[in-house]
């Protein structure tokens, strides 16, 4: 390409970045209810629009990026997606109207969408997305040779094309149907804050709260990766922006290379679990679960808190064991603080709004809208005057937040070809079966073959993408067992989410690795250790309500309680240090004593108690010694 071509049709020249603008306004016009659409229409625009801005800004292959033949190709995907797609327009009507009436014309452009769709999920995501869409889309046509449970009637390949891009339950079902709602407002909400300067008043903030403490480099990283990944929603991403910043100050400050990251991808992922924005997966659960948002926040705030708490003292104690004393961490310019949360109100101001709506009952995407009125109302009060700069970071967050849809909307794509797939073929209730056979009834042995999958599942995969697959295959099975549906979802979600850290596939870590300059398979091992908090949470709180405050206000707060407890003791069993660093026989007592406290029952708690005492009396020093 000429230079000039390249700054305008580049994958981020200005062509692109004017019809991602026009995405985001699109969207933003219907959810605010200035533009009125149909449900079907709608969700065909989205994925239209969001294949074709993919297909312009992903190259087929790396290293064709830039090149003719890419740009060739592309265009010609493109034009695919338009036609096809303006065909789906112009019939969705009759279709419907018809009672399911299709012709012809109806079967090939399904077909090329169909392609399309895998093609977007393989450049948005990856082979394995595409590879596991693909396969439950085979499963109809392999059903009749499959042995046992697995058998089918099967069915054609015109049926399945046409079940799954004509109606709501398949390409453009429930997961599609989020994705151009919840998920595109709150990727131009979080956009926004960070073209207007949330990150830089996050990163202060959680330097100054941190300053003087016993290892404050790694629990600023702590707190601002946190902060940072409400609003980002993807690990990887998360490590990559954060990570440049803390990583190289932890390391300077005596955490080795492979701890230094491990703390960040830990951190990182973290964020995805806190209210009030947990990530895009999170309103998905909302809308396949069928509660309102609020709850699924409410759900998961003693978990994510306790997921932090663990992070915060893992790094403190791994401090201890490093001998690193009290610092001021991070350095950052000596404003006064007063004026740090001044220029702070239009961040603070615009989750104030969030989550106050949010609590009175608004839609999620309503108060995200307002949200970012309040952003962008307090910020235009701070400066007094509307210029040039201010239309450029409102323009570049819609922009940005558009951009950073396409890839959740193809994982969206490809899951509803999967839940579709599981629909019409009765899949999804054998893999309960199977589940439940393999288990013998044993809720335990249910949620550990569950675990063990969706791990697996898991692995190489977004968030996102790994919880769309999740709740699909997996979530079901355990309902069937008599696992509220909400807490079943969780479950699956929980491990989505740590799925980023969990060698031998674990993203988050190998972008922290990269950042370290440390073998990333030690950073994931490592990882994955001071998350052990996070692989064992999500057992306990299927057997105890309060975990997730769906319990008694007493059942509540002895969840509090012990599991604040038990994070405490799980961090000490991990680090293997307390005061001073601890025996083997020590460590081991911790963490059987962090187990019992987080699964609640007044026996394992005692125990737990009782262990998680004797550890800390073995560990005071004797009298010699003070």
């Amino acid at each position: 390409m000429t230079k000039l071509a390249e700054t305008w049709l580049g994958p981020q020249g200005g062509l692109v970045r004017l019809a991602a603008f026009f995405f985001g306004a699109f969207h933003l016009l219907v959810v605010s209810g200035m533009l009125t659409l149909s449900t079907m229409p709608m969700r065909l625009i989205h994925v239209m629009l969001a294949l074709c801005l993919l297909f312009a800004t992903r190259p087929l292959v790396e290293r064709l990026a830039g090149s003719r033949l890419n740009a060739l190709l592309s265009a010609i995907l493109i034009v695919a997606a338009l036609g096809a797609s303006y065909w789906m327009l112009i019939r969705w009507k009759p279709i419907a109207f018809s009672g399911g009436l299709t012709e012809p014309g109806d079967f090939w452009a399904g077909l090329v969408l169909m392609v399309l769709v895998f093609e977007a999920a393989r450049r948005a995501v990856g082979w394995i997305l595409a590879s596991i869409a693909l396969l439950f889309f085979c499963y109809p046509f392999l059903s009749p040779w499959l042995p046992g449970v697995l058998s089918g009637r099967g069915y054609s390949l015109e049926r399945m094309v046409l079940f799954l891009t004509t109606d709501t339950q398949g390409v453009y079902g429930i997961p599609i149907g989020v994705a151009a709602t919840y998920i595109i407002t709150f990727t131009i909400f979080g956009a926004l804050l960070s073209r207007f300067g949330a990150g830089d008043f996050f990163f202060e903030i959680s330097v100054r709260l941190t300053r003087g403490l016993r290892a404050a480099s790694a629990k600023s990283a702590v707190l601002f990766s946190t902060l940072i990944g409400m609003v980002s929603g993807s690990a990887a991403g998360n490590v990559a922006v954060t990570g440049t910043v803390t990583i190289p100050v932890m390391k300077r400050d005596g955490y080795a290379p492979h701890q230094a990251g491990a703390i960040e991808a830990v951190a990182s992922t973290g964020g995805q679990l806190m209210p009030p924005v947990m990530g895009a997966a999170a309103f998905i659960m909302a809308e396949i679960v069928g509660v309102p948002y609020t709850q699924v926040m409410l759900t998961a705030l003693l978990p994510a808190l306790l997921f932090f708490g663990s992070a915060f003292i893992v790094v403190h104690l791994q401090g201890v064991r490093n001998g690193i004393g009290a610092s001021t961490g991070i350095t950052t310019d000596e404003r006064p603080m007063a004026r740090v949360l001044l220029d702070g109100i239009p961040f603070v101001g615009a989750f104030a709004v969030l989550i106050a709506l949010m609590l009175s009952g608004y839609s999620p995407f309503k108060a995200s809208l307002w949200g970012m009125v309040a952003l962008l109302g307090l910020d235009l009060l701070s400066r007094r005057r509307i210029d040039r700069d201010w239309f450029e970071k409102m323009a570049g967050g819609i922009t940005d937040g558009s951009l950073g849809v396409i890839t959740i909307s193809a994982a969206c794509a490809a899951a509803g070809i999967i839940a579709g797939t599981l629909g019409i073929t009765g899949l999804g209730s054998k893999i309960a079966i199977l589940i439940d056979a393999a288990s013998q009834g044993s809720l335990l042995l249910a949620l550990l073959f569950t675990m063990v999958t969706s791990i697996i599942l898991g692995m190489g995969l977004p968030t996102t993408a790994a919880y769309l697959i999740l709740a699909t295959v997996v979530a079901p099975a355990l309902v069937k067992m008599g696992v509220p549906a909400l807490t079943a979802h969780f479950f699956v979600f929980y491990y989505g989410c740590i799925s980023t850290i969990t060698p031998p596939v674990a993203l988050a870590a190998y972008v922290a690795g990269g950042i370290a300059g440390a073998n990333i398979n030690k950073v994931g091992w490592t990882a994955a250790a001071y998350a052990t908090t996070s692989f064992v949470l999500p057992f306990a709180f299927c057997f105890a309500p309060g975990l997730l405050l769906q319990g008694s206000l007493i059942e509540n707060v002895v969840a509090a309680v012990t599991g604040a407890a038990g994070i405490v003791a799980i961090a000490i069993g991990v680090v293997g240090c307390l005061r001073a660093p601890l025996d083997r026989l020590s460590r081991l007592a911790a963490l059987l004593a962090g187990f019992g406290l987080l699964f609640q029952g007044w026996f394992t708690a005692l125990a737990g108690a009782v262990l998680l005492a004797a550890v800390v009396l073995r560990d005071r020093p004797k009298p010699s010694e003070i």
